[in-house]
C-alpha cells in the first residue's frame, strides 16, 4: 500500500494519461457517504453557528460572514431528509463556488480526496419517489465503501433553494 501522497501523486499520473478520473471531496451524512467534484470546494471550516435570516426554507441554516462575504449556509442533511441532525466536533461547512456564487453546506463529517477512474462509477439506480434524484450523478464501489455521487451544482442551483435565480438570470 502507498503512502496518501504517494499514491495521490500515482493516481494523479495515471489520471494525466488516461484522462478519465476525476477526484472527489467525500462526506458523511448519516450512514451514507457522498462525494462531490473537489473544483466545486473553496475550503472547509469547522461549524460556527450562523445568523438565521428571517422566512428561509427550514434547511437553510442563516448565513455567515466570511472575510467580508456573506455567505448562505444550507444543512445537506435537512435538505436530503436524514433523520436526525445533530452538530458535534466533527460537523464541518464545506464552502462551495457554485455558478460564481459562495455558499456553505453542513455535513457531519469530511472523510478524504478520492480519485475515481471512470469504469468505478455505476449509473445511480432510477427509483419512483417524489423525492428529486436528478443531482445524483452515479453510485461508485470502492472496496467496501459505496459513494453517492452528487453534482452539488445542480443541487444547489435547484428552485426550491431559491439561491441561484438572480444568479443564473443574470449571466443568460
Amino acid at each position: 500500500m502507498h503512502s496518501p501522497s504517494t499514491a495521490a501523486g500515482d493516481a494523479r499520473h495515471v489520471a494525466g494519461q488516461q484522462g478519465a478520473h476525476a477526484e472527489y471531496l467525500t462526506f458523511r451524512l448519516g450512514a451514507e457517504e457522498y462525494g462531490i467534484d473537489i473544483l466545486r470546494v473553496q475550503e472547509i471550516r469547522s461549524y460556527e453557528e450562523p445568523t438565521r435570516i428571517a422566512n428561509a426554507p427550514h434547511f437553510i441554516k442563516g448565513v455567515v460572514n466570511l472575510r467580508g462575504v456573506i455567505v448562505p449556509v444550507v444543512d445537506l442533511r435537512i435538505k436530503l431528509g436524514c433523520e436526525k441532525v445533530e452538530y458535534n466536533d466533527f460537523t464541518v461547512v464545506i464552502v462551495l463556488n457554485v455558478r460564481g456564487r459562495v455558499v456553505g453546506a453542513v455535513v457531519d463529517s469530511v472523510s478524504d480526496v478520492m480519485e475515481l477512474a471512470g469504469e468505478l462509477i455505476k449509473p445511480a439506480p432510477e427509483m419512483n419517489t417524489t423525492m428529486d434524484t436528478s443531482f445524483i450523478t452515479g453510485i461508485a464501489s470502492v472496496g467496501e465503501r459505496m459513494l453517492i455521487l452528487m453534482d452539488i451544482e445542480a443541487l444547489m442551483s435547484s428552485a426550491d433553494m431559491g439561491l441561484m435565480d438572480s444568479v443564473s438570470q443574470s449571466l443568460q
